[in-house]
C-alpha cells in the first residue's frame, strides 16, 4: 500500500503539469532578435479542405488540439507568428500539443469555409487568425482567435505564452 501511495505522490505532479502545459522559455527577448526562416508559411496552392481534416484525423489518433493558423504570406504578423512557431524551443512544445495546420486565406477571400465550420462566417477581423479546437471539432478559443494579429508588437514570449494557454 506505501508503494502504491509513493507512486501516486510521485506521478501526481506529471498529471498536473500535463493538464496546464506552460510555454517553454524563449531566448529571444525582442521581435528584432527573431530569426526569420520562414518567409512564406502559407501554401498558396494547398487543399485547405483536405488538411485540415487530415489534421483532425491525426488530432483523434494522438489525443491532441487541432491548431488552425489563419494567414496570409504578405502579412507580416503572420510571418512573425510562423517565425516564433518555428523556433527550436516551440516546435517540440507545439507538436506535444496540437497538431498544426496553415491555411491561406489570401487577401481575406480564400478558403473561408475553414472558419465557418467554427461558426465564423463575417469577414476575418485580422490575421493570423488562430483556432483552436478538440479532436472531435469542439472550438476551444471562440472570440479570440485574432489575438495575434498584431503579433510584432508582442514579444515572443508574449506570443509563445497565448498558444500554451491552449495547450492541453
Amino acid at each position: 500500500m506505501k508503494r502504491i501511495l509513493a507512486a501516486a505522490i510521485v506521478a501526481l505532479p506529471a498529471v498536473f503539469s500535463a493538464a496546464w502545459s506552460e510555454a517553454p522559455r524563449l531566448p529571444v527577448a525582442l521581435m528584432t532578435e527573431l530569426p526569420v526562416v520562414e518567409r512564406t508559411p502559407y501554401n498558396e496552392n494547398a487543399d485547405a479542405t483536405a488538411a485540415v481534416d487530415a489534421a483532425f484525423a491525426r488530432a483523434k489518433k494522438n489525443g491532441k488540439r487541432v491548431l488552425i493558423d489563419l494567414g496570409g504570406n504578405w502579412c507580416g504578423d503572420c510571418i512573425v507568428l510562423a517565425n516564433i512557431m518555428a523556433l527550436k524551443e516551440m516546435r517540440p512544445f507545439l507538436a506535444a500539443h496540437f497538431e498544426m495546420v496553415s491555411v491561406d486565406v489570401g487577401r481575406f477571400d480564400k478558403n473561408l469555409q475553414i472558419p465557418a465550420r467554427f461558426g465564423i462566417t463575417k469577414r476575418l477581423e485580422g490575421v493570423p487568425a488562430v483556432i483552436v479546437a478538440e479532436a472531435d471539432g469542439k472550438f476551444v478559443n471562440p472570440g479570440k482567435i485574432t489575438a495575434l494579429s498584431d503579433a510584432r508588437h508582442m514579444t515572443p514570449q508574449e506570443v509563445a505564452d497565448w498558444l500554451g494557454q491552449w495547450a492541453k
